[in-house]
């Protein structure tokens, strides 16, 4: 008859699988982002832990945006964001290059985008004040209002007096480029003749790209709001873990 083991022993050893298991299933969980360890529910965070993780992700997305686009190269290097001719423009520009105009066109392509790089450091006062200004219910809205909350909070509260802003760094830049202001200048007549319905944006070179640097602005706050929804845990915050990892 084969010998059997003694009931404590088995015991014993049914404790020791059960304690590695546990175990493993801890270790599991801290490093899953859906991991029960962080799965704590919006209900058990206080008043101030939710209105703090909210600020937190509101600064994370303004200083990042503005960091990478209000630089050298912020826009014309980023295919994303980089401007274009106002449409009407980019429709003539074979006939201008025929016409000897090339060096003109790429003046203006590269002076629109450096226009925007040399406004968006102004966005930074604007962007934190409406931080600051954040309510509770603000943070409410954001924490629960969809993916793209964050920046809606940001574009509700500052496109209007960012684009006051914009208007004269951009004028100043692009006035330096002759065929901006033959732009304009074209674009007045063509608006004086009724012939061509232009758009607001349209009417002079400035407004056409500080629609398009604030449009890339919002655009870099969004992308940044996506990676801390997407993956708080990898912030490398615990404000951010706690808030935005809770389900």
């Amino acid at each position: 008859m084969p010998h059997m083991p003694h009931t404590h022993e088995s015991e014993a050893v049914t404790r020791r699988r059960l304690v590695v298991g546990a175990t493993g299933a801890l270790a599991l969980s801290l490093l899953m982002p859906g991991g029960a360890a962080f799965a704590v529910s919006l209900r058990d965070l206080t008043q101030a832990d939710a209105s703090s993780g909210v600020r937190t992700a509101l600064e994370r997305g303004a200083d990042v945006a503005v960091q990478l686009l209000g630089r050298q190269d912020g826009f014309w290097n980023n295919d994303r964001v980089r401007i274009p001719l106002p449409e009407w423009v980019a429709k003539a520009e074979r006939g201008l290059k025929l016409i000897g105009r090339g060096k003109d066109v790429d003046d203006l392509k590269l002076g629109i985008n450096r226009a925007a790089e040399q406004a968006v450091p102004q966005a930074r006062k604007l962007l934190s004040d409406a931080v600051r200004s954040m309510s509770i219910q603000d943070a409410k809205t954001i924490l629960t209002g969809g993916d793209d909350s964050v920046t809606r909070f940001f574009r509700d509260k500052t496109a209007t007096p960012l684009q006051a802003k914009f208007v004269p760094i951009v004028t100043g830049v692009t006035e330096r480029i002759g065929l901006a202001r033959q732009y304009n200048e074209l674009a007045g007549r063509i608006e004086k003749s009724g012939l061509v319905q232009l758009k607001p944006e349209q009417r002079r070179v400035e407004q056409h790209v500080t629609v398009k640097a604030l449009d890339g602005l919002y655009f870099m706050i969004a992308e940044e709001e996506r990676k801390i929804r997407r993956d708080p845990i990898g912030t490398g915050s615990d404000i951010l873990r706690r808030v935005f990892g809770a389900r």
